[in-house]
Order: C-alpha cells, then sequence, then structure tokens
C-alpha cells in the first residue's frame, strides 16, 4: 500500500519534509512553464500589458504565470500558442501545468479518481474536498497553522476545485457521499460561506450520477467511528481505498483491508438518511442558517 501526507479529500498536513518538497517539485514546473512563455513573448516582441491584452488577460496576470506564481489556465496557454505562434509548443504544457496543479502525493489519488467508474466517500471532519464550494475551500485552508505562504494557498485551492471535474467526466461516473449532520453545521469561513455551502450541496445532489446522505448525529449506531474513508472502483474491476489520518494518508490496495472499507460503508449507508430525506436535512438547515 502507498503511504503519503494527507492532502487529499478534505484534510490538510501544513509541517513536513514531503510536503516542501511536492511544493518545491511543482513550483520547478510553474517556473519553467513561465520563462518558456516569457521568452516567446519578448521574441515576438510584446510587453506583457500588450500579449496580455491579446489574449484577454491583464498585466499583473501576465506577470504572475510568468513568474511561476499562478498557474496558467488551458485557455491562456492555448491562446498564448496562437499569438505567439508557438506551433503548439505552449499549449502542450497543459498537461504538466494539470499535474503540478496538485501536491505530488495528491496526483496518485486524483489519476484514481479519474479512472473510477464508482467513488464512494464517507466525510467524518468536514465537508469532503469534491463537494466543497471554492468559498468553503477558502474559507477550510485558511483554518492552516502554520499559516499558508499566499502562491500555495491559492494553488491548494484550485487544486481542490480542479479534482471536481470528475463530476462532469464521460462515460459518467457514480458518486456516493456520506456526511456527518456536524460538519453540515459548523460555520467555517462564518454563517455565509456555510449558507453557500448547503447551498452547493443541494445543487449537487440533484445530479444524476450523485447520492448524499447524512448520518443525524443522534444516531445510536454508527459503522465509521473509525474515521473517514474512500472507496474507488475503477474501470478495470479493482477495487482500491483510501484514508486519512491527522498528518498521514494512504492508498490502500490490500484486497481484505479493501472489503473492510466497503462494508463499512456499506453499513453507513443503511444507517444514514436515505438521500431524499438527507435533501429535506439539508433544505432545512439551509433556512434555519
Amino acid at each position: 500500500m502507498a503511504r503519503a501526507e494527507a492532502d487529499g479529500s478534505g484534510n490538510q498536513n501544513w509541517d513536513s519534509v514531503e510536503e516542501i518538497e511536492d511544493e518545491e517539485d511543482s513550483v520547478a514546473v510553474l517556473e519553467a512553464v513561465g520563462r518558456q512563455i516569457k521568452l516567446w513573448r519578448q521574441g515576438a516582441g510584446l510587453s506583457q500589458t500588450a500579449f496580455g491584452s491579446a489574449i484577454g488577460y491583464s498585466e499583473a496576470q501576465v506577470y504572475k504565470v510568468e513568474a511561476g506564481k499562478r498557474i496558467p489556465k488551458p485557455d491562456f496557454l492555448e491562446k498564448a500558442d496562437v499569438v505567439l505562434e508557438a506551433g503548439g509548443k505552449l499549449a502542450e504544457f497543459k498537461r504538466d501545468v494539470a499535474e503540478a496543479r496538485y501536491p505530488r502525493k495528491l496526483r496518485h489519488l486524483t489519476k484514481l479518481e479519474r479512472e473510477s467508474v464508482e467513488i464512494l466517500i464517507y466525510g467524518a471532519v468536514n465537508i469532503p474536498g469534491l463537494l466543497q464550494s471554492k468559498e468553503y475551500a477558502t474559507a477550510m485552508f485558511a483554518q492552516a497553522r502554520p499559516a499558508l505562504l499566499r502562491e500555495r494557498f491559492e494553488r491548494l485551492v484550485e487544486a481542490r476545485l480542479a479534482r471536481q471535474a470528475v463530476f462532469d467526466r464521460r462515460p459518467m461516473v457514480t458518486l456516493s457521499f456520506v456526511l456527518e449532520e456536524v460538519t453540515l453545521r459548523r460555520p467555517i469561513g462564518g454563517r455565509g460561506v456555510l449558507r453557500g455551502q448547503l447551498e452547493h450541496l443541494i445543487a449537487v445532489s440533484e445530479r444524476p450520477n450523485v447520492e448524499l446522505q447524512v448520518m443525524p448525529t443522534d444516531s445510536e449506531e454508527h459503522a465509521g467511528l473509525g474515521g473517514e474513508l474512500q472507496v474507488l472502483r475503477l474501470a478495470d474491476g479493482k477495487t482500491l481505498g483510501y484514508s486519512e489520518a491527522q498528518l498521514t494518508s494512504r492508498i490502500i490496495t490490500d484486497p481484505q483491508e479493501v472489503h473492510v472499507l466497503g462494508v463499512r460503508y456499506g453499513i453507513l449507508r443503511s444507517q444514514a438518511h436515505g438521500p431524499a430525506r438527507s435533501r429535506e436535512f439539508i433544505e432545512k438547515l439551509l433556512g434555519d442558517t
């Protein structure tokens, strides 16, 4: 089984050597891409202002991309390639940039999510990353202690939101979530952020490939007391597990352990409110918030 520092579904790890190495790995890629864009721009005789105007971005955004301080979006690279007549050389960086968006230890999980036909997630401590609104995700990372540098903070938020592309993947992936009631009441970021998050959950629950259930706090039976868990069923027939703790996370490949997680998740679903009742529960919470 593979082990890594936690920064997956919803938890964060703020202080480890591996975290620093992951950061350096991503920064090196972004700086290299930024240098290439700058060289092509200068070769075309364009200022940052003129180049930005030509591709629909501000001078400040161009500066940050060239300095490796901001991740260029696919649209940025595609337009830059056309304007600078790079013949596909800049657009080709889209894949490298997409990988650099995620900490190295999270790339394996993200790849598995893209290859899954079914993803089952139990969120015990907070709302899982795949379900977080931008404002909630931002508020979550703002809780980091020690505090994050601004550039890393922005990259982590963007990476978390980018993982949510799995909802729109084709062929469609089935996603099931069991959320603790307390995570829906905790006002991370303030009442306004919580309201937006609850509205986001209601909208996500309307998707045909998503089932969202709430585990009530007053339940006398609970199969998930061992903590958060995730089960991923892949297109090739394999089933893997993923779990997180305070400072560590791991991809679980042992069939017996994966089986245990699957059984626990199945029981959790039976103990939680059903999807329809859970939606009504969230709507009531929203009305009370």
